[in-house]
């Protein structure tokens, strides 16, 4: 395994960019996928963002300063441009984008990807009932155990806003499924 600092100073440098990049691939794929499939739902659609982050990876590692963990960096990429997916998905429908969410999760059962039971379903119902920000803010912290502070590096906003956030999203599922 490889620091990030090394990685990035491997990225930046033409001669060894490819072999680190297969290495930062191999580090970050699995762990962004994840993250991408919780906010686009469908497999197919994650990979496709899942693609189309490291592509956006590969052409702006230049222009990472090393302002924020590279993690934090990826991740950023990743929920940008699966809330683009969303976006113009909900778009090109004429709806809006937590409707789209919604039709998403109402045929994840039948999506021969989701290995998830009956109270997984419904957990994922639940947080698609909660608008984007909060849907996020649970992900990350509830599924992916990150810190506070971290999901305030990738998302630009306030720790005590996430804080809140989480909480009113922890509400909103609760009370989902004890009225489900």
């Amino acid at each position: 395994m490889i620091d990030d600092k090394t990685l990035v100073a491997e990225l930046q440098n033409k001669s060894t960019l490819d072999r680190a990049f297969r290495v930062l691939m191999t580090e970050y794929k699995q762990r962004l996928y994840w993250h991408i499939r919780k906010i686009v739902v469908i497999h197919e659609d994650a990979d496709d963002v899942l693609q189309n982050t490291f592509i956006k990876v590969y052409r702006n590692i230049n222009s990472f300063k090393g302002e924020s963990k590279l993690y934090s960096w990826l991740y950023r990429i990743a929920t940008n441009e699966s809330i683009t997916l969303i976006n113009k998905r909900a778009k090109h429908q004429q709806i809006e984008s937590e409707e789209l969410q919604q039709q998403l999760v109402n045929n994840l059962q039948a999506d021969v990807y989701f290995e998830g039971d009956e109270i997984q379903w419904k957990l994922q119902k639940a947080i698609a009932q909660l608008p984007q920000k909060q849907q996020l803010v649970f992900n990350m912290k509830y599924f992916d155990n990150m810190k506070y502070q971290d999901i305030s590096e990738i998302l630009e906003t306030s720790v005590g806003g996430l804080k809140a956030n989480y909480h009113h999203a922890v509400k909103k599922i609760e009370k989902y499924l004890t009225s489900n």
